[in-house]
């Protein structure tokens, strides 16, 4: 696929998470079957642009081509600086959030809260668009800010009007937050209004799923968030089934056990001992949902302070897992949780 003059393995995209959808993780899912990977949302307030956790987040050494990074921000001003900024610190693809629900940032009035104010949102990307001339800006937004108001179509009209090269759009509005189900019919509907790209987002948590909302929409693509947390193979398992329409075998707890040990290297790398430690956590109790025995795992886990106890454990439990599955010849227990962003 080539996707705004970069080719692409293929047309599924992981999803910007905050917290996330750091470099390990970016570089982990495309690893196993994702054509792209935005960054977690990084600041438009010049004054963290130092800081050690904005770095991080902006943090792309070794990473596959295309560099995409998520922006964030209500002040075009703040925002055209914050796009100069990452461009010149190598991003390839600047992203613009109006997608995230989260009070933090909708109250300062960004994210998905933008969408309010349509003679903002067209000042914020036009200023943006004009602050990194030779660079492709993108837009990820919602259906609308309440079920009552569902102006993604006009949002995307004005996308296309200021030079936004593709947009993203979760099938939710900000008044949903994650609750009940994505609905596609507003993505369809933008779709068939506008000449850019179209990117589908939403409850999409299996191959069957992918292809349902990619023929529905018509979209050029599907972006999958929360379903890859602890499940990143689901880009593989989503793009043999496009291919050929037959499912892939589900992986082993020997193959989980050998991508998280590799995973949680590339944390412990990344943020160092104490941070990675932490930030493991979750990783760890996402990989081993749906396993027997994984909730008194995990209750245990928290309570490790150091990489070595942390991998000791981690060892134990899947080795455990392996013998049972031996002894009593069942079938391979597997991530199965249905969730998605």
């Amino acid at each position: 696929m080539n996707f705004l003059g970069f080719p692409l393995r293929n047309n599924l995209f992981v999803a910007p998470m905050a917290g996330v959808t750091d470099r390990p993780f970016r570089q982990l899912c495309k690893q196993l079957g994702a054509g792209l990977a935005v960054s977690e949302m990084v600041t438009s307030n010049s004054l963290l642009y130092g800081s050690a956790k904005t770095r991080r987040r902006a943090n792309h050494d070794g990473e596959v081509d295309p560099i995409s990074v998520q922006i964030a921000g209500a002040d075009p001003v703040m925002m055209a600086d914050a796009a100069r900024y990452n461009v010149d610190e190598g991003a390839q693809i600047i992203d613009i959030n109006m997608g995230c629900p989260a009070k933090k940032v909708c109250n300062v009035m960004a994210g998905s809260a933008l969408m309010q104010n349509e003679a903002l949102v067209a000042k914020i990307l036009e200023a943006v668009v004009q602050a990194v001339p030779n660079t492709p800006v993108t837009l990820k937004f919602r259906t609308g800010w309440n079920r009552d108001n569902k102006n993604a179509p006009a949002i995307a009209r004005i996308a296309q009007e200021c030079g936004i090269r593709a947009v993203a759009i979760h099938g939710r509005t900000r008044a949903d937050q994650y609750m009940g189900e994505a609905e596609y019919d507003t993505i369809a509907l933008v779709k068939s209004h506008v000449r850019i790209p179209v990117i589908a987002n939403g409850d999409i948590t299996s191959p069957q799923k992918a292809k349902f909302v990619l023929d529905y929409t018509q979209a050029d693509g599907v972006m999958i968030g929360r379903a890859a947390q602890g499940r990143p193979w689901l880009f593989r398992e989503i793009e043999h089934f496009l291919a050929t329409g037959q499912h892939l075998p589900a992986p082993t707890p020997a193959e989980i056990h050998s991508i998280l040990r590799n995973h949680l290297a590339d944390l412990y790398g990344f943020y160092g001992e104490m941070t990675g430690v932490k930030i493991a956590r979750k990783h760890i109790s996402w990989y081993t949902k749906g396993i027997v025995g994984a909730a008194h795992f995990r209750h245990a886990m928290n309570q490790l302070q150091t990489v070595g106890e942390q991998l000791a454990a981690t060892d134990e439990f899947f080795l455990g897992t392996l013998a049972n599955h031996a002894a009593n010849d069942i079938a391979e227990p597997t991530i199965t949780e249905d969730l998605a962003a």
